[in-house]
């Protein structure tokens, strides 16, 4: 029989928190049972035992520490959890089933019918479903804004605004959000901030740094880094996570499974290396695009409209840029053309994937909203990997050439 789970040096705050990032990504969070295993061991549980019953009764209690079910804690999920507090510098975290679970439970968690929502008008198209259309559903209002103007985010303010909330860089059109005056003017009126940071990580961008209150990631991306499983985190104060997030997502269930934490966690520790790698050959393969297409969406060049506060927020702005090849018919061929680059809609993994938004990501949407955001029918997206970016330049070049636009 495994005694009981023991915390290492891992899980010291008073030490951790002296730790860089790079440490904790890989040590941050660790238990280990009387075996002493170096990596996390995983957790295949739905359920616990007890020595007594005077034992389960304190731990439904809350006043004695331990497992009780898995949809409430996993020794491996809890570890995904810890680690990735550490790295976001928040007070605590809960890993969620999948990215958009994890928006759901950051956004339902703390608004109620009669509340107001204010969000950045370009977002997953996921996101956007979730303001345009399930919040409205249980009586919340919603106001869609342009990001990059912070007048518009003061003039969307009502008595009843409770949450702003937004992603920067956006997905697919790479709208940066000023964290620091989008954050101060929140605070400042007391809203809540719900950052979407999945593009970036805190590897890259740490918005609690500016001010916001809450980080909402899809770990299935970056976190994972090579495609395996869905994943979802939000981070908060010890504050927000234990009395606003929990009982909701107690009641509600979108957990993460414990196999998908242990990917997770194998990803962290990778995940700086691959991040800065996969933004250093985007940037690369950004200035190669930007000389053969008519629009290029990417915040590391000058061309970008928002470049020098992506500079002043970010560490490096990520593996994906977007840019437009004129038409829906001229972004098929470009697809159809690739040899190296996977035609695919996620993001984040070490292989190269490119898409079409307004057939996959943005399929959902109407052609006004789409056109609103910037989603036209000849934008592609791409997600660059870690392949020699040599090749990937020799592939886009054929597709390019292949789709007649040079």
């Amino acid at each position: 029989m495994l005694a009981v789970m023991k915390k290492t040096t891992g899980t010291d705050r008073s030490t951790t928190q002296g730790w860089r990032p790079a440490t904790q990504a890989v040590r941050g969070g660790t238990w280990r049972s009387e075996h002493g295993e170096t990596s996390e061991a995983l957790f295949l549980t739905s359920g616990y035992t007890y020595d007594d019953a005077a034992t389960v009764a304190a731990r439904f209690a809350g006043d004695e520490e331990g497992m009780t079910y898995s949809r409430l804690q996993n020794p491996t999920v809890a570890m995904l959890e810890e680690r990735i507090a550490l790295m976001e510098g928040a007070g605590a975290c809960r890993a969620q089933a999948s990215g958009m679970a994890a928006m759901t439970a950051a956004l339902l968690c703390q608004l109620s019918a009669g509340d107001h929502c204010v969000a950045a008008r370009a977002a997953f198209g996921s996101c956007r479903w979730l303001v345009d259309h399930l919040l409205p559903r249980f009586g919340i209002e919603t106001t869609v804004v342009d990001s990059a103007v912070n007048e518009e985010w003061e003039a969307a303010i009502r008595p009843n605004t409770k949450v702003f909330f937004f992603e920067t860089p956006a997905n697919p059109t790479l709208d940066i959000v000023d964290l620091e005056f989008v954050c101060g003017l929140a605070k400042s009126r007391g809203i809540a901030t719900v950052v979407d940071n999945a593009f970036a990580t805190s590897t890259l961008q740490r918005p609690l740094e500016f001010g916001a209150d809450i980080v909402a990631y899809s770990a299935t991306k970056l976190m994972d880094g090579q495609g395996r499983v869905l994943a979802g985190a939000v981070c908060g104060s010890r504050e927000f996570i234990d009395e606003t997030l929990l009982p909701f997502q107690r009641n509600t269930g979108p957990n993460c499974a414990p196999f998908n934490a242990w990917i997770v966690l194998k990803g962290l520790e990778t995940l700086s290396l691959r991040a800065r790698k996969q933004s250093e050959n985007a940037l690369v393969l950004g200035r190669f695009v930007e000389e053969r297409v008519q629009r290029i969406l990417h915040p590391g060049l000058a061309s970008h409209p928002r470049h020098e506060l992506a500079m002043k927020q970010m560490d490096a702005c990520g593996p994906i840029f977007a840019f437009d090849v004129e038409s829906r018919d001229r972004a098929f061929a470009v697809l159809d053309a690739l040899e190296l680059v996977d035609i695919s809609n996620n993001i984040g993994d070490a292989r190269s994937l490119m898409c079409h938004p307004a057939s996959t990501t943005h399929a959902g949407m109407t052609e006004e909203e789409r056109t609103e955001m910037g989603v036209t029918e000849g934008l592609l997206r791409i997600n660059v990997g870690l392949e020699d970016v040599e090749d990937l330049k020799e592939d886009l070049d054929h597709a390019l050439k292949t789709a007649g636009l040079f």
